[in-house]
């Protein structure tokens, strides 16, 4: 079975009074492109969540880890004693100066000053919130893999579909084939017959249209098309992460294909080529997205 590369999962989890969520999504790459976007007080793991990400194999991965803390957690504790100060000392300049101090403008003047919301700790990560944000990448990565499952269902199917498309056009070419060779040989009767008083070697002629018919012969083409079509096929039963392999075989399957197209002298052949091209060409499109 085959998976897509594309794919997205997210999950969050609760440590405290925060919400961890997790992010990832994947598209396809060559190889393995991994960003990864963290929490500051998360970033001292980012090598252990690299590793994880290791097991996507292929594609241009995302990572996304953000916190949210609750409302009442998050605002900074205001510091009573060094406001009361600020307050006291306000007041008494006034009298002193003269200053005239309104006091519902007291308030406009303690927010702007220095210390008086109460510097926060420099919080540190526990094993037990890591085990937390771990449990959450787990599951967006498992949420992600099943995404790609699903995803490369439907390539499979389309795959399926194309192959057989293509070995329903090359049916087509069967009765052109076998009628090919006696045109051909009326044909060039028909213009020596033209060449009046002209004598000529029967048996040479012979020789020379078997020799051209086989220049114009398809079978090893179609023989090794339709050894192409089932290798892809295998493929797509196979292990998982074989779309390189199967890029490379449907590059087979366009040789044998061009090789058809060339060797073909008729219109109505030819456009059955095309259609297999065009059939081959979504093959190819679609191959790109598979792991």
């Amino acid at each position: 079975m085959i998976h897509s590369m594309t794919g997205y999962g997210k999950a969050e989890a609760h440590y405290g009074e925060k919400k961890i969520y997790v992010e990832v999504k994947s598209l396809n790459s060559k190889q393995l492109d991994a960003s990864v976007r963290l929490a500051p007080l998360y970033r001292e793991r980012e090598m252990e969540l690299r590793r994880k990400l290791a097991i996507l194999q292929r594609g241009k991965v995302e990572m996304n880890i953000w916190v949210e803390k609750e409302v009442a957690h998050a605002a900074s504790p205001i510091n009573a004693d060094v406001v009361a100060s600020y307050a006291e000392q306000l007041r008494t300049i006034s009298r002193e100066k003269g200053i005239v101090l309104r006091e519902d403008g007291i308030w406009d003047l303690l927010v702007r000053l220095p210390d008086v919301t109460a510097s926060t700790a420099a919080e540190t990560l526990s094993d037990e919130e890591w085990d937390a944000v771990s449990g959450a990448v787990e599951e967006a990565l498992a949420m992600l893999t099943a995404f790609r499952r699903q995803e490369g269902e439907a390539l499979e199917a389309k795959f399926r579909e194309k192959i057989a498309n293509i070995r329903s056009l090359m049916q087509e070419l069967t009765p052109y084939e076998q009628g090919r060779v006696q045109r051909i040989r009326e044909q060039l009767e028909s213009r020596l017959a033209e060449l009046r008083g002209i004598d000529y070697d029967r048996g040479r002629l012979e020789q020379e249209l078997i020799f051209y018919i086989e220049k114009l012969d398809i079978g090893e083409e179609r023989q090794r098309l339709t050894n192409h079509l089932d290798y892809f096929i295998q493929t797509l039963e196979g292990e998982i992460g074989q779309g390189k392999k199967l890029g490379f075989i449907a590059q087979e399957m366009g040789r044998e294909i061009n090789t058809t197209g060339s060797k073909s002298n008729q219109a109505e052949m030819q456009n059955i080529v095309v259609r297999m091209k065009d059939e081959l060409e979504q093959i190819k499109e679609q191959v790109l997205n598979v792991l």
